[in-house]
This record gives structure tokens, C-alpha cells and sequence, in this order.
């Protein structure tokens, strides 16, 4: 991958804190919950209103202003994705019969906050994390191998956000995003002949904002919204293809991009205490993953289009229900349901993004070792509907098409695990 010195020194400075290299997106599409370990445990329901942590900043920054003083949090997500393909492939007897393995597999999702009240009404924070990643990656050999072998994508995020106190009953909030993504994507290809490989390798930086506003109603229920704008990429690179005895193949190297636009989404969140044990959490959030459609791969020194990827989108909502119950001043207990909408359909499944409607089922707990330290540690089984591909992709620039037929089997597993330390 070519990049700029200055692009490389910050995003390598940045990932020696934050790294993602994920199976499939653990929310629907590419958009990743996992932001922190104490709201795992409820699904991530009442996220922009429950205002547990210094991770706050991420769901609604307005939360801010209800923190006890200055925290560092310190999270990771340990995610086990299992992906598999059954069906079959055209072509015969040129895609063969192998089912690509399991295209999932183990990841390590971290993030890191800091947040610091400024006087009687004002608070700041900052945030580094991974609000999008991606990878697939199939058998070398697989009956899909012409459409995709390795679809990989990674972010990181920088939040610096600050939070104003209008009054007891209202706080609001706001952020600025810089974000450096990073795509891989690899598949065969025939040369008439010879079967090659391609890779394409670019990278982009963007820039974005978060608003929220927090709404104390009563001494017992809080409501939270917020927004978190849509950031434009323009990722440049390379694409290269080699014969699969390593040979270049000859005027195949050339500087590509590809712009992609990824999603703005809004969230409204409720929580509501019962008594002094008892706490609900609601989310209703809306992604506006419309704005992925079909991804024109541009040779730039032509202006030729070299490759399409055909995603075609839909817009999605998540739906979320939690339940805490404060055992103790030292132990509180977690758990959440959520329904997770995919932006993709059956008609525009494809082998890279084999997404479909996730469920998830999260327990948690909290243990306080003093006012200063406490723990967070949680699970969540997502649990996934059928996901039904039948996909017909024609090499560009030829008359060559494999169409993949078949349905994948797809369930990811999460355990996430905090220290939250407040000063």
C-alpha cells in the first residue's frame, strides 16, 4: 500500500493503542457496537442515556457532564466470528467445490477514553476507537474465489468531544471525528489462460462530528439522542494482479481509487430507574447505510472504472432492551436483548459481506473494588437469521461470470472486559 509519510506516522502512532482487524462486523453491515465492555452486557441498550463511563463520549457526548470526575476507561472485546458457506459454484469444473472454510475467526477489539470535568458546568474528553472493520477471508482455493477471497477493513477513530451543562435536567454535547480507514481486497481472476489474483490496497482519512443532548426527567428516567454525521472517503492506492506463480502480469499494476461514503446514524435512548435496585434501558438507533451503493474501483491514471462492488445497501434500524439490577454497592448485574436490521438483502448478498439480521443475547456484570476502580466483564451470543446468496458477478472488462449459489450459517460470540478508574 502507498501512503504519504505523514498519513503512515499517524495512523501507525494511533495503532499501536487501537487495532482492529475483526470478522464479520459484529453490528449489522460494517458498523462496530463494541465501543465498550460495560454496555456489552445490556446489548448496548440506553447507550446515549445510561452515561455509566468515560465511554459515553462515543454513544452521546453530552453524558459528559455526568461523570464524578476524571476517568480513564480502558476496554477490549475478544470476538469470535464463525462464517461458512454451503452451495455450490458455476463455472464447473473451472470454481471446483471447496466451500471456502470458515471465512470469520478470532479478533481483539480495544478502545481507550479520558474524560475531565472543567469547572461547575463544562467537561472534555477524548476517545480513540473503531466505529467500522471487516474482514472476510476465504480458502485461497474457494468455489467463490473470483468474486472474493479477502475483503478487509479497518478504522481508527479519534473523538475529542466536550459537554455543557444547561441545567440539572439538560446537557449537551459535542465532537469532532478524524478517521483513517484501510481496505484490502483480493479475488481471482481468468486471463483466459492462466488464473491471476488481484489485490487492490488504499487507504483515506475523513473528518466528521457527534452532537447529543441529555434530558433528566424526573429524579428516575433520563432520555438521550444523538447524531453522528456520515464521513466521505476517497481511498487511494494500488492494484496489482499476478499470475498464481507470482508473475506479474504485464500493464496489470496501476494507482486506483475508490470513494465510499459511510453511513450517518441517530440514536434516541431511555433509562428508567425502579427503586434504588432496579434499572431499564431502551434504544431505538436508525443508520442511513443507503449511502453504500455500487463502489466504482477508477484506474486514476485513466480515469478508466476497473472493477464495481455492488452493495446496494438499505437503510436499517437496531432495536435494544437491557435490565440492570444493583446488587450491592460493589456488584451490579446486566442483561440485554437487541434485533440488529441488515442493510443488505438477499438479491445483493455477496460472498464479501455475507451479511443478515443479527440477535443478540448479552449478560454482564460489574464489580467495584472501591469508589476509584471497578471492572466491567461481559458476553453476547448473536444469533443470526438464514442468509441466502445467489450471486452472478461478470469479470469486468470481459464476458467472464461465476454465479455463487448456496447459504451461509453465521453466529459470532463476544466477551468484553473494562476497567474504568475515575480520579
Amino acid at each position: 500500500m502507498n501512503t504519504t509519510l505523514k498519513r503512515s506516522s499517524i495512523a501507525a502512532a494511533i495503532a499501536g493503542v487501537v487495532t482492529l482487524i475483526p470478522g464479520l462486523a459484529c453490528a449489522a453491515g460494517f458498523a462496530l457496537l463494541e465501543q465498550n465492555a460495560s454496555g456489552l452486557g445490556n446489548a448496548y441498550a440506553g447507550s446515549a442515556a445510561v452515561a455509566a463511563d468515560a465511554s459515553t463520549m462515543f454513544f452521546n457526548p453530552a453524558g459528559l457532564t455526568q461523570l464524578p470526575g476524571m476517568q480513564v476507561v480502558v476496554a477490549g472485546s475478544a470476538i469470535y466470528v464463525n462464517s461458512k458457506f454451503s452451495g455450490t459454484g458455476t463455472p464447473q469444473p473451472l470454481v471446483g467445490t471447496n466451500t471456502g472454510g470458515n471465512a470469520g475467526g478470532w479478533a481483539f477489539v480495544p478502545s481507550l477514553y479520558f474524560s475531565a470535568p472543567i469547572g461547575e458546568r463544562f467537561a472534555a474528553g477524548i476517545g480513540v476507537n473503531a466505529p467500522f472493520g471487516l474482514t472476510t477471508e476465504y480458502d485461497s482455493s474457494w468455489l467463490g474465489r473470483f468474486q472474493g477471497i479477502k475483503s478487509q477493513l479497518t478504522t481508527i477513530n479519534v473523538n475529542p468531544s466536550v459537554a455543557f451543562k444547561v441545567s440539572d435536567a439538560v446537557s449537551l454535547g459535542a465532537g469532532i471525528n478524524w478517521q483513517h480507514a484501510d481496505a484490502e481486497l483480493t479475488n481471482s481472476v481468468f486471463l483466459g489462460g492462466p488464473v491471476g489474483l488481484t489485490k487492490l490496497e488504499a487507504d483515506d482519512d475523513a473528518w466528521g462530528w457527534n452532537l447529543g443532548a441529555l434530558f433528566q426527567l424526573g429524579s428516575d428516567m433520563r432520555v438521550g439522542i444523538s447524531y453522528r454525521s456520515a464521513m466521505d472517503f476517497s481511498l487511494s492506492g494500488n492494484v496489482t494482479t499476478n499470475t498464481l506463480a507470482g508473475a506479474p502480469v504485464a500493464a496489470a499494476t496501476f494507482p486506483a481509487k475508490a470513494d465510499i461514503k459511510f453511513p450517518d446514524m441517530a440514536l434516541l435512548s431511555v433509562t428508567q430507574n425502579y427503586g434504588d435496585k432496579w434499572q431499564l434501558l431502551g434504544d431505538a438507533q436508525y443508520t442511513h447505510w443507503s449511502t453504500i451503493g455500487t463502489i466504482n474501483v477508477i484506474n486514476t491514471t485513466n480515469g478508466a472504472t476497473r472493477d464495481q462492488l455492488a452493495f446496494n445497501f438499505d437503510d436499517a434500524w437496531r432495536l435494544a432492551f437491557g435490565v440492570n439490577y444493583f446488587q450491592s454497592e460493589q456488584w451490579t448485574f446486566r442483561g440485554g436483548l437487541a434485533w440488529d436490521q441488515s442493510p443488505v438483502d438477499d438479491q445483493s448478498r455477496t460472498v464479501r459481506l455475507p451479511d443478515t439480521d443479527r440477535y443478540w443475547l448479552s449478560l454482564g456484570a460489574q464489580y467495584k473494588f472501591t469508589k476509584a476502580a471497578a471492572l466491567d466483564f461481559s458476553y453476547a451470543h448473536l444469533f443470526t437469521s438464514s442468509a441466502d446468496i445467489n450471486f452472478r458477478k461478470v469479470q469486468f472488462g470481459t464476458a467472464f461470470a461465476t454465479t455463487v449459489t448456496g447459504e451461509y450459517d453465521n453466529s459470532i460470540d463476544i466477551l468484553g472486559v473494562q476497567l474504568t478508574w475515575t480520579f
